[in-house]
């Protein structure tokens, strides 16, 4: 696996004959989140979220039907990762890499163009920052006074 992001809910994702991105709903599972400190809205998406798994379900005019608007429907993925599952729904975790085949455009003609991760900083990281590194990345704000009064005003 080394260093691949996981897909979430949310990761938008692109078919090779579409014009348009979308982003991926998981549809299979409600129990397991992904960098998601408030475990509320990055469901872990697994090989199982197949069928009509998008937001808008379509990627625009495709090229493979004389540009007739796309119906996007996943029959599977490939690429993800067999030594993570999650029960139920009994699926393997996507990665960054993972691929999609739909019935028009077929096999792997979905990529993932983003996972729909993003960083979320907690009190433990605000508290464990290096300072003066943090001087040098963010100049306006001074991580002592940050870290001991105003992390706690901003919910950290």
């Amino acid at each position: 696996m080394s260093l691949k992001e996981k897909v979430v809910q949310g990761a938008l994702c692109q078919c090779q004959f579409g014009t348009t991105p979308d982003k991926l709903k998981v549809l299979t599972q409600k129990k397991y989140f992904v960098n998601d400190l408030n475990g509320s809205s990055k469901l872990a998406a697994t090989h199982k979220d197949i069928g009509t798994t998008f937001e808008k379900n379509t990627f625009g005019p495709c090229k493979k039907q004389n540009n007739k608007p796309c119906n996007a429907i996943v029959t599977e993925w490939s690429g993800y990762y067999e030594k993570e599952k999650y029960s139920p729904p009994d699926g393997y975790i996507l990665l960054q890499d993972s691929k999609a085949t739909c019935p028009i455009g077929g096999k792997d003609c979905i990529s993932i163009i983003k996972t729909g991760q993003m960083g979320e900083p907690s009190q433990n990281n605000i508290k464990n920052a290096d300072e003066d590194l943090q001087s040098h990345v963010n100049p306006v704000i001074d991580m002592r006074n940050y870290q001991t009064n105003d992390a706690y005003k901003f919910g950290f």
